[in-house]
């Protein structure tokens, strides 16, 4: 996992988040309340899908275009298990937490496909991409 990554708070702009994201090389930020407790994703692509090809601003909230469902795993949890819950979920990233309940990390694919076995890799790589009722927004 990627150990306390970068993160925001739901009233920071989406021009805020995407010169983080580009700050810092990544697609994602969790999205934390004033307890450190994630609430949300915000993705390069919710900014890109979410936003800009509806026509809003960059001083819009995080909170308008950030994904609420949020797959978390604890520290502890172990990468099969880690690997499980995003294939069922069909994601490409997770917030980990600590006992608290807080964001103490995050895991995507890409840490798994350098870190896991190849199998587990090539795994979690098919079932993630397979077809769901789910259609995109671009």
């Amino acid at each position: 996992m990627t150990r306390y990554p970068a993160c925001c708070g739901p009233n920071e702009t989406i021009e805020a988040a995407a010169k983080l994201m580009a700050e810092r090389s990544v697609g994602s930020i969790p999205v934390l309340n004033e307890a450190e407790e994630p609430i949300g994703v915000v993705t390069d692509r919710d900014i890109c899908c979410g936003a800009v090809a509806e026509g809003k601003g960059g001083d819009t909230p995080v909170s308008e275009v950030m994904t609420t469902d949020v797959l978390t795993v604890s520290q502890d949890e172990d990468v099969s298990s880690c690997c499980k819950k995003m294939e069922q979920r069909q994601v490409r990233r997770v917030v980990v937490t600590d006992e608290d309940g807080k964001c103490c990390g995050i895991v995507a694919q890409a840490d798994i496909a350098r870190d896991a076995s190849g199998e587990e890799t090539g795994d979690l790589v098919q079932e993630i991409s397979r077809p769901s009722s789910k259609s995109g927004c671009c």
